[in-house]
This record gives C-alpha cells, structure tokens and sequence, in this order.
C-alpha cells in the first residue's frame, strides 16, 4: 500500500465534495483526530477504516491504495446465489 498516496487521495476525494474531517466523523465513525491522521499519512488505517472512508467518498479501496487509477467503487451485486 502506498500511504502517501492514500493519503494525498482521501484528502482530494473529502474535499472535492466539499466534506469536512467532521463530516467525515459522523460519516464514518472515525474520530477527526486519527481521520487528521490518516490524512497526513501519520498513521496506517485499518481495513475496516478504509471500508468506511470508500463508502463515505464513493470510492474503491483498490483506487485510495493505489491499485487502480479508476476511483469508483464497484457495482453493489448480492454474491450470496
């Protein structure tokens, strides 16, 4: 994973829609201190924080890690037939 890059993606996504790390809070459960964090790659979020951070800006975790340059997130199927 490339956190840098992370980092630099979340902070785009958040502001091009205008959101503030308080939106994001209440959008994601994570506190606006570990989010501030995770912003300028101070620390390494977890699996489960960077499900809530792609669902709250719409976006793939495979486009915040850098796996992809596409940025939106797959297509919500029931996998479960």
């Amino acid at each position: 994973m490339n956190k840098v890059l992370l980092a630099y993606r979340i902070k785009r996504l958040r502001k091009a829609k205008s959101f503030t790390q308080l939106k994001m809070e209440r959008l994601t459960g994570i506190k606006r201190k570990t989010y501030s964090k995770l912003e300028n790659n101070r620390q390494t979020p977890t699996i489960e924080q960077l499900r809530k951070i792609a669902l709250a800006l719409d976006a793939s975790i495979d486009y915040l890690i850098g796996l992809t340059d596409e940025n939106k997130p797959y297509s919500k199927t029931n996998k479960e037939n």
